[in-house]
């Protein structure tokens, strides 16, 4: 199936407001680039899209990501191959990922709040929230991996 419309010609101003976000958290909020590519990673595996999961496991890789920690990401839980951190981060966007089946319970909060300051927490909130938005467009528009 093709793209059902050429998204970035139709609404050149809300996608590159959505660029700049993706620059703002890479280069602002003090993450990662490996925990931001594993976060979304992880997201675009629960939703389905082929279309990022293909960009995000080739950008992990230039950041010299192994293969293995990219192959067992859907089974984070079940390896030690995931820092501290990693795993709350993986753990956070689940669970954000899945907000419509539960809450984001103060438990969580707090643990995450122990491995993120505040501006790493608003970070991985921005992060999260953007990586589901690009799923949900590229899905929406059948923006396909072939």
């Amino acid at each position: 199936m093709k793209s059902r419309i050429n998204y970035y010609k139709v609404s050149e101003a809300g996608l590159k407001n959505m660029l700049s976000m993706e620059k703002y958290i890479s280069l602002d909020m003090n993450l990662t680039k490996k925990l931001i590519e594993l976060v979304k990673i992880r997201v675009s595996q629960i939703n389905g899209c082929a279309f990022c999961l293909n960009m995000h496991t080739q950008d992990a890789r230039k950041l010299g990501e192994t293969e293995q920690r990219i192959y067992l990401l859907n089974a984070w839980k079940e390896t030690s191959l995931y820092t501290e951190q990693e795993r709350m981060a993986l753990e956070f966007a689940e669970i954000l990922t899945l907000i419509s089946a539960h809450d984001i319970p103060d438990t969580l909060y707090e643990e995450v709040r122990t491995l993120f300051d505040e501006r790493q927490y608003t970070g991985l909130v921005l992060l999260i929230n953007q990586i589901n938005s690009w799923n949900r467009i590229a899905i929406s528009m059948a923006n396909k991996f072939a």
